[in-house]
Order: structure tokens, then sequence, then C-alpha cells
């Protein structure tokens, strides 16, 4: 079958939409192919706003996400493959969905030594 990501990822952006909410995606910056301003990762993460008002030619298709964004001012066009998308989540309430149990996905992230001894940063929650 073909990964399910994708189909969810469009019905939860329009769900959240739908609720006049701001869609935010979690992505991993590391998988090979991410193309986002580096500038802007933190932990090997970006959040992305995916809102139609922040993002010019939102293209969700089943391989990827693209848009052309202003990141600082500068225009940038982005582009994340699917296996990167950590999560997307509303960022009014953080109702949304963590992904990672896919073949090929990477799984959600496990606390290292070095990230217990951060100090603590908001986080999503699952909601079932």
């Amino acid at each position: 079958m073909t990964p399910s990501r994708p189909y969810l990822l469009r019905a939860l952006n329009e769900w959240i939409l739908d609720n006049n909410m701001t869609p935010y995606l979690v992505v991993d910056a590391g998988v090979q192919g991410v193309e986002v301003p580096q500038d802007f990762v933190t932990d090997g993460q970006i959040v992305l706003n995916i809102c139609p008002t922040a993002v010019v030619g939102l293209s969700i298709d089943n391989e990827s996400v693209e848009f052309s964004a202003r990141f600082g001012g500068v225009p940038m066009q982005v582009y994340v493959p699917f296996v990167a998308i950590m999560a997307i989540y509303a960022k009014e309430n953080g109702q949304g969905m963590v992904f990672g149990s896919e073949p090929g996905a990477p799984d959600p992230e496990k606390p290292t030594e070095s990230k217990k001894e951060k100090a603590s940063k908001p986080s999503l929650k699952v909601v079932k």
C-alpha cells in the first residue's frame, strides 16, 4: 500500500484551516533532500507555518510538501519530503498528529542525555 502520511497530512491541514487555526509542520531538517532555511533550524528541527496567508503555492503531493515563503524577509522555496515530516498541529491549541510509525519514517525522537540537560521547551501532545 502507499504511505498514509500524505493523506493524513492533507486531511489534518484542511481540518486545522476549517477551524480557523494555523497549521504548523515539525520537520526533521537533517533528512536528505530537505530544503529549509538553516538559520531557523533548532536542535535539528524546524517548525513551518503552512497557513495560506504565510506561504505561496503550497503543494502537498504524495512525495513532499513544497511552497515559497519569506524567512527574515528573504524569499525561499521550501521542499520537505514526507519522510522528514514529524508532526502537524494547530498553533493555537496544539491539536494535531505526530508521525513516525510508517516504514521509512523516522521514529519520534527519544530524549537523550544532552537533551534532558537542556531547559524544557513547549512540546506537542498526542491527541486521540
